[in-house]
């Protein structure tokens, strides 16, 4: 039985894995819940699945859950994530939102445990960091955004064989079509409805801004060690075809089915073997009928040529993009800032950013916290 990790387990990704280790409780087990302050959420967990360990992010919320649970280890704050993160576990699911996401993945590799990941800014402002942990541990990195785990399922059997592209799918967001000026009016509300994805806040703002795609430029660099040039972002909105990758004589393999972030997660759990499950088919004569594909507008979402640049320079430019964006995503999502703002700062802070190399953990947080010091500067 595979004993798994889960830091966030409260949200979409972590509530949907649990979905699945319930399915199986013959091949899955439960050693870590995480949250920040879904408690009560987290109380029905621990009920249900019976974790050796649960991490909270307050202090208070850590002594209120050992209260009622005097058997079970309790943990807050970065410290316990790290704890967490560096078990004695089969697999550690890291769905944590944003930077806070690095220093786990980071120490569980180091520690030698295969991480199954949704947090992209692990490798958006740590790649070369966590690449090189990865190769010295042993330890698998196993993609669960729909995107990355379908270009990691199209290279099973196809490793090296030349890669000529990265087909990189995006659905456009609730703003495909719209111009800049049709920018500068949206709302919150418009924004956080997504057309094909039920996901958390932040995700869903940073889709709706494209970021969510730059990010996964810079993710898909790292992950499958290609050249910048290599990837391609393909706006099909029917969220069909999750990617595909061309090789050198042509071929193109792909990866599609209906868009159900469950099937990851089970290829990432299950790994090297697929799972059966009671998803519902694809079918082919509604869903999958008419599909189609368009280049993405950069002059509109500047945001993804600006992850092209920061990827192309190098350094600590992808921490500073990520970093300056989630300040102005957590604005925005507080309505003090216009949707438009967040790509035009992101755009400022880059330009203004003074370049470090070969950093370690600490320096990469410290970029962060830099970028987003700016980032409020500047507006």
């Amino acid at each position: 039985m595979k004993k798994i990790a889960i830091l966030g387990s409260t949200g979409s990704i972590g509530t949907q894995a649990l979905d699945i280790i319930e399915n199986n409780r013959g091949k899955f087990s439960v050693g870590v819940l995480s949250c920040s302050k879904r408690i009560d959420s987290l109380i029905e967990q621990i009920d249900a699945f019976d974790p050796e360990l649960v991490v909270v992010e307050r202090e208070k919320d850590a002594i209120l859950l050992k209260k009622r649970y005097p058997n079970l280890e309790v943990d807050f704050g970065d410290k316990g994530m790290i704890r967490a993160a560096s078990g004695n576990w089969d697999m550690v699911l890291n769905s944590l939102m944003g930077i806070r996401g690095l220093a786990p993945t980071y120490y569980g590799l180091a520690t030698g445990n295969d991480i199954a990941f949704a947090n992209k800014e692990t490798l958006v402002a740590g790649g070369e960091l966590i690449m090189k942990t990865a190769a010295e541990s042993g330890a698998k990195l196993l993609p669960v955004d729909s995107e990355h785990s379908a270009i990691f399922q199209c290279l099973q059997g196809n490793h090296g064989k030349d890669v000529r592209r990265i087909l990189l799918t995006a659905s456009g967001g609730p703003f495909r079509g719209y111009g800049l000026k049709e920018l500068e009016e949206v709302t919150l509300a418009q924004a956080l409805r997504h057309p094909k994805w039920n996901m958390g806040s932040k995700i869903t703002i940073d889709s709706a801004t494209m970021m969510n795609k730059g990010l996964e430029v810079i993710e898909a660099k790292w992950l499958f060690d290609v050249e910048l040039e290599q990837i391609q972002i393909l706006i099909h909105p029917q969220s069909i075809l999750h990617s595909a990758v061309e090789f050198c004589d042509g071929s193109i393999i792909g990866q599609m089915g209906k868009p159900d972030m469950r099937v990851p997660i089970s290829y990432a759990f299950s790994y090297p073997k697929r799972m059966e499950n009671q998803m519902e088919s694809l079918d082919f004569f509604t869903e999958g009928a008419n599909l189609t594909f368009e280049r993405p507008d950069l002059t509109v979402f500047k945001n993804i040529r600006l992850a092209y640049d920061a990827c192309r320079m190098g350094g600590s430019y992808p921490a500073a993009l990520n970093g300056a964006n989630e300040i102005l995503v957590q604005l925005f999502l507080e309505e003090k800032i216009r949707f438009i703002d967040i790509q035009n700062t992101v755009e400022q802070v880059l330009d203004n950013h003074k370049p470090k190399y070969n950093l370690d953990l600490e320096g990469i947080l410290e970029i962060d916290r830099q970028a987003r010091e700016d980032a409020v500067r500047l507006l």
